[in-house]
């Protein structure tokens, strides 16, 4: 069976001597990672409308399938910036909007990999958690977040599952989706908490 490898890309990509030796490096520390080598992405200059090579990672809960949150670094040759990415065009945030994930450097293609590895892994390491709210047996809403933080990075609401007095209250409240509904102040504890990924050691 073919390995795939991590941050994959072809030989006849167009990438100079820094970029490979940044992707290079990169892929042979992500091979320890708790993440499928397809969830791990390399854009050379080319692909990517910044003119940087662009290297991503997709953190996904694997049991549900879902995309939980999307981190990458844009590496120009000598500076490295990472962040949470727009997860279509995967952009970093606008200067003044960085998130606490944040992460620059400057210096030479093999150490600034690694320190972007160094990055990776301690978002990996993360104690990310799925909190479910259930009724009649069924799940109705969802929401990630870090455990030792409380920190969300995303979450979900099925209406038609949920029970009738809490979407009454909702409605009555005027609380709409996309605007705090899923939240610990809306809905109470949740009814079950389960370990995602990172240290089991933090939780």
């Amino acid at each position: 069976m073919e390995t795939i490898p991590w941050f994959e890309y072809d030989d006849e990509d167009d990438l100079g001597t820094a970029q490979r030796e940044f992707a290079d490096v990169l892929a042979d520390r992500a091979r320890s990672w708790p993440v499928d080598p397809l969830s791990t992405v390399l854009l050379p200059l080319p692909h990517t409308p910044y003119r940087q090579l662009l290297t991503y990672l997709d953190i996904d809960d694997p049991e549900r399938n879902q995309v939980v949150l999307t981190i990458g670094a844009h590496f120009d040759g000598t500076v490295v910036h990472a962040d949470k990415l727009h997860n279509q065009n995967f952009t970093l945030p606008e200067t003044g909007t960085e998130t606490e994930f944040a992460f620059s450097a400057t210096g030479s293609p093999t150490d600034l990999a690694r320190r972007t590895a160094d990055w990776f892994e301690a978002i990996l390491d993360r104690p990310l958690v799925r909190c479910e709210w259930l009724y009649a047996g069924k799940r109705y809403a969802v929401r990630y977040e870090y455990a030792n933080t409380g920190r969300g990075l995303c979450e979900g609401f099925e209406d038609t599952l949920a029970p009738s007095e809490l979407r009454k209250r909702l409605t009555a409240e005027g609380v709409v989706r996309g605007r705090g509904r899923i939240n610990r102040a809306g809905l109470g504890e949740p009814h079950r908490i389960v370990r995602v990924r990172g240290n089991r050691t933090a939780l």
